[in-house]
């Protein structure tokens, strides 16, 4: 067992013994380090003041990734590359990055600059990004500018982003690999005592003995939630095991039947396998919070805390998803659906915790789609999330699986409108009035500052009506923005 952490910096190892099970990685460098590049902007993951790059190996690749370093605990930065801001200026020299910002005038007041020289500096280390203003503003969705204007910024990045890697960390990157293998022993970490640490195990046994002993600790795998009980609700949480480090926890394994995702693996690293599986998943992956926020947070996450508008459950629950959950007892497996029992209750027993889920592929005979309405398209919560999967034969739907986040307590199946369906015509829509009907009788949606009860009531009928026009063919070209594509036997595009 392992007292510290560990982790690269300015390419030295840095070892920390006094972690606390709250500490944010902001804190750290502007509190313990006095590097205050790094800004506090809205202490929840959503302006990207605060953005650094995490280096980490992936599939043997050193590979940056953007990180809000607001609600990143510092004990998840253990074995990882560590970069700020104050990294990048070497030898007197400005980074290219941050020489095209300055020739370019990227920068007014400066607050936001450096984290979008970090989010910056993440894409002029990625590989295969095709050089496009499309590119560059996906990249920088979770950056947010309110005096200098975006156009100064996105051409700054098209100006340096897309040649090879020519600075400090591609020039010692083999180093910086052999670093890394150092850091990455499997000795569990265990910094605290028993009322009040910070843990991360390396096995999967080990986390079910320590959770066994510690129900009440609160497990963390991208904090992209967590965070937010720290930063906004202020809550002391003394007792925090981090699932980061868990061998095999992170897996993707895709197979002609589906695809296994470790509760640790993120949106980031599932995001192609889920587009294999349908183009409209791998859309709405694509709006689930925002580089920063896809690099950390985790499927397995957004299902575990039981959110009742979390994005993935309603695509997952109509895909017909199987959850699986382990403790010191012994591990088990149910339809994801059933996980959900209300408002912040899960079906998961004391010491139990979620391992991973299995989302099977789409038959030749399904049809699937599903839909994010919310204010802002990027990095936003939902109103409505719903998701649809038809089972068709000849121009008749058999069976259907409907399922929505933000009109109950939890995300939930329209049973009402599934039973509705069977044996309605693809081409009557008179035929689908009682499923939309049914709706009303499925759902009691609450009021509040996203939207109206009456809103989401109207929205969910409309986005079932609009499924069923799209895999009818008979949709308008414009009905849909994203993901364009012709009737329900191209489901698998």
């Amino acid at each position: 067992m392992r007292d510290t952490i560990q982790f690269l910096k300015g390419g030295k190892v840095v070892e920390l013994e006094d972690v606390g099970p709250t500490e944010t990685l902001l804190d750290y460098l502007r509190l313990r380090r006095r590097e205050t590049g790094t800004k506090e902007g809205c202490g929840e993951g959503d302006c990207g003041a605060c953005t650094v790059a995490l280096g980490r190996l992936i599939d043997g690749k050193l590979t940056y990734q953007p990180i809000n370093a607001c609600i990143q605990l510092l004990g998840m930065v253990d074995g990882a590359e560590l970069v700020t801001v104050e990294d990048l200026f070497q030898d007197g020299r400005l980074h290219p990055v941050q020489k095209a910002m300055v020739e370019l005038h990227g920068s007014q007041c400066g607050f936001c600059t450096p984290g979008f020289i970090m989010s910056l500096f993440t894409l002029y280390h990625a590989e295969g990004a095709s050089k496009s203003r499309k590119t560059v503003t996906e990249w920088l969705a979770g950056n947010l500018c309110r005096c200098t204007g975006y156009r100064p910024i996105v051409d700054a990045a098209l100006e340096a982003c897309f040649d090879a890697a020519d600075d400090a960390f591609s020039w010692r990157a083999n180093e910086t690999k052999e670093k890394l293998q150092v850091l990455a022993d499997s000795r569990d970490v265990f910094i605290g005592d028993s009322n009040r640490f910070f843990s991360s195990p390396a096995t999967l046994d080990g986390l079910a003995a320590l959770y066994g002993q510690h129900p009440d600790a609160t497990l963390v795998a991208g904090a992209t939630d967590v965070g937010l009980w720290i930063t906004k609700q202020m809550r002391d949480l003394p007792k925090m095991i981090w699932l980061g480090r868990i061998e095999g926890l992170d897996r993707v394994e895709v197979s002609p039947s589906g695809v296994l995702i470790g509760a640790s693996a993120t949106f980031e690293a599932t995001e192609e396998a889920m587009t294999d599986i349908a183009s409209d998943l791998g859309e709405l992956w694509k709006r689930i919070g925002s580089k920063q926020v896809r690099a950390s947070g985790t499927v397995g996450g957004n299902v575990a805390n039981g959110s009742p508008i979390g994005d993935s459950p309603p695509a997952l629950i109509a895909l017909g998803a199987t959850l699986e959950l382990q403790s010191a007892d012994g591990s088990r497996a149910l339809p994801i659906e059933d996980f959900f029992i209300d408002y912040g209750k899960q079906d998961r027993q004391p010491g139990e915790f979620v391992t991973g889920l299995f989302v099977p592929r789409l038959s030749a005979n399904h049809a699937f789609r599903c839909y994010k309405i919310s204010k802002r398209f990027d990095q936003d919560i939902s109103s409505v999330m719903a998701a649809f999967r038809f089972t068709i034969e000849e121009g008749t739907v058999l069976a259907a699986r409907i399922a929505y986040g933000g009109m109950a307590a939890t995300p939930k199946r329209a049973k009402g409108a599934e039973a509705a369906l069977s044996g309605a015509l693809l081409d009557d829509p008179a035929t689908w009035g009682a499923a939309m009907q049914a709706l009303l009788s499925d759902f009691t949606p609450l009021t509040d500052m996203r939207a109206s009860a009456e809103y989401r009531m109207e929205t969910a009928r409309a986005l079932l009506a609009k499924a069923l026009m799209e895999v009818s063919g008979t949709a308008p070209e414009d009905l849909r923005v994203l993901a364009r594509r012709e009737a329900h036997h191209d489901h698998a595009a």
